[in-house]
């Protein structure tokens, strides 16, 4: 670390400012590494027959948009590594020396153009190592102002598309619109970097979003979930400016890279998304508060299957969820099992209640709150 010179403070005064160093040096030499600087080193050659040319190609794990802890660099107060594969180039069994000597020289120049502080943009580094930091602190609030979830004013929640996680553009969409907060549910935070930061703060309990078609509720509603109670409910018009697509509060438990739209977009750090997951396997769950009375009496106490049904396994996925210390569950009732969800008056006419192994969950998801402190 005496060659690299990296600020200490940036390495060992606390993990969330090294996790964040290592991703912004592992998205520095994945860049140059793929062309960079100057030459492309990832690109595989392939054909030619047993005999032809092949490999020669260097790959590191390259970062999407969330901030996370890798083993692609680490940072310590005595190094700096990074974890890089190279396929020898090869004809047949013989290893072309020459271009190997080619490959490991352009190693050499993108490490000295991405491990070593004075080669990077000082400004850029510090300026990604405290939008991090400033998320993190953010999350660390949550519970203390009695909230599960925080979207900041003026947040770009769209994406450019389902396959890219980059944020959606004025040129991609003119009819793009960035989040704007009801002013009845507005709250201001104070950040360490950014200041006062104001938003829509979502409380602990069970919260609906309602709205009407293509108003942008999925941007929400796969993070706070859809369901109804005889007691009064935290409601958030989704007629408000959310936007029109996006996982974006269900994704507010990692840290974004800086101009991602989501930087202040942050959730209980225990929150699980819940769905329906048929097929898939479960394994001695407890799954009795939501299933009972079983053909042939299965019990469900410890309930085992190698396929699960919709409303089995959304069981099973909740139950888990409970087990490992989950706060807040995010349900988007399309992606759940109806007949789990809710049953209303003309199904309980058609089966006795006697008769239906399923209670549903929204049944639950009160006690949930006042015996569990789990909000939905």
């Amino acid at each position: 670390m005496s060659a690299a010179k990296f600020p200490p403070a940036y390495v060992t005064e606390s993990r969330i400012r090294n996790t964040a160093l290592c991703d912004f040096v592992t998205r520095v030499l994945s860049d140059r590494l793929r062309g960079g600087g100057g030459t492309d080193w990832t690109q595989v050659v392939q054909g030619g027959g047993w005999s032809g040319s092949k490999g020669g190609d260097l790959q590191i794990d390259t970062p999407g948009q969330y901030v996370l802890e890798r083993s692609s660099v680490v940072a310590k107060a005595e190094f700096i590594e990074a974890r890089v594969t190279l396929a020898l180039p090869a004809r047949g069994r013989s290893i072309e020396g020459y271009r190997a000597a080619d490959i490991v020289g352009g190693l050499c120049e993108a490490v000295e153009g991405s491990l070593f502080y004075k080669s990077l943009d000082a400004a850029a580094l510090q300026s990604h190592i405290e939008a991090v930091e400033d998320q993190d602190a953010l999350r660390k609030q949550l519970s203390g102002l009695g909230l599960v979830a925080f979207v900041g004013n003026g947040a770009i929640l769209p994406r450019k598309s389902g396959v890219d996680d980059r944020p959606m553009t004025t040129k991609d969409s003119p009819n793009l619109v960035t989040f704007e907060s009801p002013t009845s549910m507005e709250v201001t935070v104070s950040l360490p970097h950014a200041g006062d930061v104001t938003g829509m703060g979502i409380q602990k309990g069970v919260t609906l979003i309602v709205g009407g078609g293509f108003h942008g509720k999925s941007t929400l509603l796969q993070g706070t979930g859809l369901h109804f109670s005889k007691k009064p409910l935290n409601v958030a018009e989704a007629s408000m400016k959310f936007g029109s697509e996006a996982e974006a509060l269900q994704l507010g438990i990692y840290n974004k890279v800086p101009g991602d739209g989501r930087e202040h977009v942050v959730c209980d750090p225990q929150a699980v998304k819940i769905r329906a997951e048929d097929g898939r396997s479960v394994k001695s769950a407890d799954i009795s508060p939501f299933i009972n009375n079983l053909p042939f009496g299965k019990q469900t106490q410890q309930f085992s299957t190698g396929d699960a049904s919709g409303s089995t396994s959304q069981a099973a996925n909740i139950v888990e969820a409970l087990e490992v210390g989950c706060t807040t569950l995010l349900v988007d009732e399309d992606t759940c099992a109806t007949n789990f969800m809710i049953r209303d008056e003309k199904m309980k006419a058609l089966v006795a209640p006697d008769k239906e192994p399923i209670t549903a969950f929204v049944c639950k998801v009160r006690s949930l709150l006042e015996e569990q402190g789990v909000s939905t």
